[in-house]
């Protein structure tokens, strides 16, 4: 497990332990020895901006951390080892998959990086299975700024000056980031959310057909949803972009707490018109949500939750058992409210 003593990594490591013996790496191995002797683990060094190779023989690779060379995607390819992502943003996801057709994998390869590590297209899949095929999908997440969150997570969230595709109404269009605000209720606590760009919104209407896929934010706080919409309107992300105001857009973005809820809904609308909802609540936070989506994710390239493994390159809502996702969210404690 490539950052196995991260924030999402470590709840991985304790959700993974019980099934399978685990190998941990990262930058600095010292880090990870007390979450390695918990569990009863194996760490060992694996710095992705150092050139030298890591060879290791495992069952499967799964990443919880950024791989800006796919030199943990490429280990995989080359020694026909499964292979799990959940930490990449849309771009990257996108590069993965060419770098998969130029390199074809004989094992399966699964990007799941859809929010909380694949959780809300594997939700998204199960609802349109129930309603015979999705017209449109529209995910709205609360972010709870008392909650955890690692370097990685902010990273993937750092990408407000930058323009994005969706796909809305069946065209393929254009958009900013922040826009097309509006307040939803979530877990019931409404909340103020504006778009965001997740991998699910590229890769939802090529799995599922659907016409429209979009996917907005919002925080706990108001005022810092607010803020961040203030912002947007200055133009603060379109020039502040770069290293220099690195530290300014990410000091906005991180989440100095020390827990809080993950809570995601997920709209779903048929294509006669019928509509089927799920709101998730992790009380656990979302790093644990990211881990079980990453934890589902394993099980499926192992092919081990009552289905063949996957071949080739895949995305989460490609590979669901519908019946099951649900009862195994709640297995792990996630709250689920279906409407």
């Amino acid at each position: 497990m490539v950052g196995g003593y991260g924030t999402v990594g470590g709840e991985l490591s304790r959700l993974a332990a019980s099934a399978w013996p685990l190998l941990l790496t990262g930058r600095r191995p010292e880090r990870g020895k007390a979450l390695a002797g918990e569990v009863g683990a194996e760490v060992r060094r694996w710095d992705l901006s150092d050139p030298e190779p890591f060879s290791a023989r495992v069952r499967a690779l799964i990443s919880t951390v950024n791989d800006p060379d796919d030199r943990v995607l490429l280990a995989a390819i080359r020694d026909g080892v499964p292979y799990v992502d959940v930490m990449r943003w849309t771009a990257r996801l996108q590069r993965a998959t060419a770098v998969a057709a130029v390199a074809p994998p004989t094992a399966p390869v699964l990007l799941s990086s859809s929010w909380m590590g694949g959780v809300s297209a594997l939700v998204a899949a199960g609802l349109s299975a129930e309603i015979g095929g999705a017209a449109g999908v529209e995910i709205a997440i609360r972010y709870d700024l008392k909650d955890r969150a690692g370097a990685d997570s902010v990273e993937f969230m750092d990408r407000l000056g930058l323009d994005y595709e969706v796909t809305e109404g069946g065209r393929r269009r254009t958009i900013m980031p922040l826009t097309g605000t509006g307040v939803v209720t979530i877990g019931g606590h409404r909340t103020k959310v504006a778009r965001i760009d997740t991998p699910e919104q590229f890769t939802l209407p090529l799995v599922l057909g659907v016409d429209t896929a979009l996917t907005r934010i919002g925080f706990s706080a108001h005022s810092s949803t607010s803020m961040l919409l203030a912002l947007k309107r200055t133009g603060f992300f379109r020039w502040g972009r770069g290293d220099r105001f690195e530290s300014v857009r990410r000091s906005m973005l991180s989440s100095p707490g020390e827990g809080g809820s993950a809570l995601l809904r997920i709209d779903v609308r048929g294509k006669a018109g019928q509509r089927r909802t799920a709101t998730l609540t992790d009380p656990a936070g979302q790093a644990h949500l990211t881990a079980l989506g990453g934890l589902l994710g394993l099980r499926r390239v192992l092919g081990e939750d009552g289905a063949a493994a996957p071949r080739g390159v895949v995305f989460p809502e490609m590979t669901p058992v519908p019946r099951s996702v649900v009862s195994e969210l709640e297995k792990a404690g996630v709250e689920v409210e279906l409407s």
